[in-house]
């Protein structure tokens, strides 16, 4: 069986560089090319390109794996699904909505697998938090990052959201909200993220935590993944990719390969 053909955009980024180790260390794939403005041929030892009309006029791409930033994702998918190429996406910051445009201009056949989290670790903790969620009338959750992550809410965050939401079969939460936020303090209680306090910490020291919080008559339950290194993304990126050409339209969620 040929190899899958994959083109990393963001290559020269942390994420980017180490889809890149991973997908050369695959047996069963290839590393078409890069797409980053920053990448060198020299360094990645395969093609770099500059855009991805570049990349994909200049080479042949199965799937296009995009850890770029949230300012470029959606242009990339725009050109990349209409050509027929399937795509797995871990760059964070697009609404539903925009996914599902997105999708909806793919060429027939083609796949957009957005996964807020490629951990199995993290996909666990938010199954958790969802099949906990009907038994607590109280959830917050309380993400941590690195300082340089590019959008607040996380995504991871804001899929824990709407999964609590829809274990509970509501949006809405009987935790005291902005009305007890004292003048001058407001947002302490944080983003209410469909019924859910959410709130984002970003400081160096930190890849990628998160608590979920709930709170019901005299007991809290706490769950919480912690991320330490950029390895620990790899496994499930590398089952997006294997399995993003058995599916169609828009895929949502790494717990839809597990």
């Amino acid at each position: 069986m040929a190899p899958i053909r994959v083109a990393v955009a963001g290559c020269a980024g942390r994420m980017g560089c180490a889809v890149c180790d991973a997908v050369k260390a695959a047996e069963d794939m290839e590393l078409a090319c890069g797409i980053d403005p920053h990448a060198s041929e020299e360094a990645l030892g395969s093609p770099v390109f500059r855009t991805i009309q570049e990349a994909l006029d200049g080479c042949a791409v199965d799937v296009l794996v995009d850890f770029t930033r949230p300012d470029a994702v959606a242009d990339n998918l725009a050109v990349a699904l209409p050509r027929g190429i399937d795509c797995v996406v871990g760059t964070t910051g697009m609404t539903q909505q925009t996914l599902e445009e997105l999708a909806s201009r793919a060429e027939q056949g083609a796949c957009l697998f957005y996964a807020p989290n490629f951990t199995t670790g993290a996909v666990l903790m938010m199954q958790f938090a969802k099949a906990a969620a009907p038994y607590f009338p109280e959830a917050e959750v309380i993400e941590f990052h690195h300082c340089n992550k590019l959008d607040a809410p996380s995504g991871t965050a804001l899929r824990t959201a709407a999964l609590i939401a829809e274990g509970r079969g509501t949006k809405s939460s009987s935790a005291p909200g902005r009305e007890t936020e004292a003048p001058g303090a407001e947002g302490a209680r944080g983003a209410l993220v469909d019924g859910v306090p959410v709130h984002a910490v970003r400081s160096m020291g930190y890849v990628a935590s998160q608590e979920v919080v709930f709170g019901s008559m005299g007991q809290t339950l706490t769950i919480r993944h912690d991320s330490w290194d950029r390895a620990s993304y790899m496994p499930g990126v590398l089952l997006g990719i294997r399995n993003v050409g058995e599916r169609a339209g828009l895929v949502v969620g790494l717990e839809s390969f597990l």
